[in-house]
């Protein structure tokens, strides 16, 4: 079963009886980053009735996820967003409805199909990508040995995320797990 994550944040709107509803598709790594791109929608968005939400993570121990409903009546907007998540197979994702109340009262079930609806918009909108597991690995290398793990990182699709040079480069690398075993064998010095 593959799933599927996205790169770039998404945004859609769409007006239903006169309501404002915007979809918001935002990548997340944790739940730390979830609340951080939570709390900048409510700065953005000061003047809105409600910012329902569902995300969905792959973390080390299985999928993590939530929905809200917002103040919306309850199951009417943050679990129709979050089947869309789920049914798209979506992980590390953030995925928010903002709505501007715009007079007219919808009903459980206009509510249930515009935050569905808008969910579904933000989704098909984005550019879902399959999910790669990655792993994050320490080295230790002499500064000989630095290009040639640069060129090795590029081929298995990895990157430096952390180094700090001394009498020898203390770094840190992120590359898909499947290429871990490729990494280890040309150099010993990983510790994972």
């Amino acid at each position: 079963m593959t799933m599927y994550c996205v790169n770039t944040q998404q945004v859609v709107e769409q007006t239903l009886s006169k309501s404002r509803f915007i979809g918001v598709l935002v990548p997340c790594a944790n739940e730390r980053e979830v609340l951080s791109a939570l709390k900048g929608l409510h700065g953005e968005h000061l003047g809105a009735t409600h910012i329902a939400y569902a995300y969905r993570l792959k973390t080390e121990s299985g999928l993590v996820y939530r929905f809200h409903d917002a103040g919306e009546p309850t199951g009417t907007a943050g679990k129709p967003i979050f089947q869309h998540v789920e049914g798209k197979d979506l992980v590390n994702v953030l995925l928010a409805v903002i709505r501007y109340f715009g007079g007219i009262k919808l009903g459980a079930g206009g509510l249930t199909r515009a935050y569905g609806n808008t969910a579904k918009l933000a989704i098909a909108a984005a550019d879902c990508q399959p999910y790669v597991e990655r792993v994050t690995v320490s080295l230790q290398l002499d500064y000989a040995k630095m290009q040639a793990l640069a060129y090795l990182l590029k081929k298995l699709d990895g990157h430096i995320v952390q180094q700090d040079f001394a009498a020898q480069i203390q770094l840190s690398v992120q590359l898909p797990t499947a290429q871990l075993a490729d990494l280890c064998a040309a150099f010993p010095e990983v510790r994972v």
